[in-house]
């Protein structure tokens, strides 16, 4: 037993050793590249870290968002760029393309899957959260927002300027701009005005050969890319211009409860046949999640709304259309539009806007994710199956988010991301959990794969949809983007359906050498002879 402590503690020490060389060299190379590239040596010492630096745990654990990617066994970064200047994102680009190193770009590191800041070959971070300002112009209605600012930190800056404009994104505060808005984005907004990408209007990348671009002198192709298609497989985003859009003085938001042991699935029900209908002013987002309820286990279901204009309203519709909902008067609260965003990512109503400027979020959890999309409604004894499987299961919950409205005018091919007329509404599987170790991950990784497998025939088909910023690396892998268009077609025709070919050859026109890669990225044309982007 001692010799076999002896040997574990070499090889652990053999181990990290080799790693701090690794990356030895590959801060060695680094620095000589960035001197190259015209970065001077007191930039370099403030922007790029090692394992050996006193701030490069800190640096990479402030944006890791789950816990699953952040214990002893994860792999780390051999650096660590955290640039104050295009000329340094540039400089990242150029010399990881040198040296042959896969560059991850994190902007808020709520990535589900980790893809932007573990791999399993050598690789560095370049960490986007210095990029973060907002320029809010209210007479042209428009903002710039660098892609390592957050949600929140937006949604603050565009509540300082106007009380009657706002910006359809998502619920979470925390979020980074440059990975939500490439990814496609959305939020309670959607019905009223579709996805984030559809308010985009121009951006600054840097491409695979160092060069800034905005969206005249990058072209319509690859602006239409990095609008839903994933930035990471494209450039790094430094920021995006966009439409801000209107909204009333005061919204109206509610938060039902009801339970599968009372009338849980009538509701239920009765919101697929409506949800695509309502009102364009009015998003429902229903959570069902198993619990324990007078010491039996049943399924919760959670009616979470915003609707754009007052309470009066509001129940004219409900009462017509969702008499199952059983909204009531008292039940509608009436606020500023910013003060729905505080209710939204769970704050109280005593909780100051200014909270939306903190980079923290409340906890960090163990997490997997996974989407699906619903085209027909499920019937009463199948939506009971369901909630039975679930309190059977464990754990896991879904988020049913409406679609309809807005979404449902726009053509499937106007940006990458094409699930929009024909959809319900698009399901978020969810599970979290605080038990450290290989065996609470496989237990609830299992659980949730269990249901997605069971909810197999109450869903989209041919292919079986999916949602890209809901990443999930059980729908397909690549080896860090290097092997087959074939590989990647598996997960990019559930993720971007008929527009997946448009974006490999976009991409293999702009990153013919693949610079810009991950387990999920966008392949480059198997082909001979495809054309390079000058």
């Amino acid at each position: 037993m001692k010799n076999f402590i002896i040997l574990l503690l070499l090889f652990n020490f053999l181990t990290v050793f080799h790693f701090s060389s690794a990356a030895d060299s590959v801060y060695d190379s680094f620095v000589k590249c960035f001197s190259e590239n015209k970065i001077p040596d007191s930039q370099i010492s403030k922007i790029v870290y090692t394992p050996n630096s006193p701030s490069f745990t800190n640096v990479l654990e402030s944006y890791i968002r789950n816990r699953r990617f952040n214990v002893s066994t994860t792999p780390k970064p051999s650096i660590i760029v955290t640039p104050t200047a295009e000329i340094h994102v540039s400089a990242a680009v150029l010399c990881a393309k040198k040296f042959g190193v896969q560059l991850k770009i994190r902007s808020g590191g709520h990535d589900y899957e980790g893809i932007s800041y573990v791999s399993d070959s050598t690789f560095i971070v370049l960490d986007m959260f210095n990029f973060r300002s907002i320029n809010v112009d209210l007479e042209e209605e428009t903002a710039w927002v660098q892609s390592g600012a957050l949600l929140g930190e937006l949604y603050y800056r565009i509540w300082e300027k106007s009380r009657v404009h706002g910006f359809p994104a998502g619920i979470c505060p925390t979020v980074g701009v440059g990975g939500h808005i490439s990814g496609a984005g959305y939020g309670n907004l959607l019905r009223k005005y579709g996805l984030t990408v559809d308010h985009v209007i121009d951006a600054k990348i840097v491409d695979s050969n160092g060069v800034v671009l905005d969206r005249k002198s990058m072209g319509e192709d690859l602006f239409w890319a990095i609008r839903g298609g994933g930035g990471g497989s494209f450039g790094v985003i430094l920021a995006y211009k966009i439409k801000l859009v209107p909204v009333p003085p005061s919204v109206t938001i509610f938060r039902l409860e009801n339970f599968f042991d009372r009338n849980a699935t009538e509701s239920v029900f009765q919101y697929q046949q409506i949800v695509d209908k309502m009102d364009d002013d009015l998003f429902i987002r229903v959570l069902l999640q198993p619990i324990t309820r007078n010491r039996q286990r049943t399924v919760r279901a959670t009616f979470i709304g915003l609707f754009l204009g007052d309470s009066s309203r509001l129940l004219k519709i409900t009462d017509s259309i969702f008499p199952k909902l059983g909204l009531q008067k008292t039940d509608c609260h009436e606020m500023p539009w910013i003060n729905s965003v505080l209710f939204w990512a769970n704050y109280d109503n005593t909780t100051s806007p200014s909270v939306l400027l903190s980079r923290t979020p409340d906890s960090v959890n163990f997490l997997k994710r996974k989407s699906d999309y619903v085209k027909s409604p499920i019937s009463i004894s199948n939506l009971q199956s369901i909630f039975r499987k679930m309190i059977q299961i464990g754990k896991v919950g879904m988020v049913f988010n409406s679609y309809g409205g807005r979404m449902s005018e726009i053509s499937e091919s106007e940006t990458p991301f094409p699930h929009r007329a024909g959809n319900l509404f698009k399901i978020q599987y969810s599970v979290n959990w605080n038990e450290e170790g290989e065996e609470a991950d496989k237990n609830y990784i299992n659980q949730i794969r269990e249901l997605y497998s069971f909810m197999a025939p109450f869903v989209s088909k041919n292919p079986r949809e999916a949602y890209l910023n809901y990443r999930d690396l059980d729908i397909g892998t690549t080896d860090n983007g290097k092997k087959s268009y074939s590989q990647g077609k598996v997960y990019g025709v559930k993720y971007f359906k008929g527009n997946f070919d448009r974006l490999v050859k976009i991409k293999s026109a702009v990153d013919p050498d693949n610079v810009f890669r991950n387990e999920q990225s966008i392949p480059v044309m198997p082909f001979r002879g495809r054309k390079t982007r000058k």
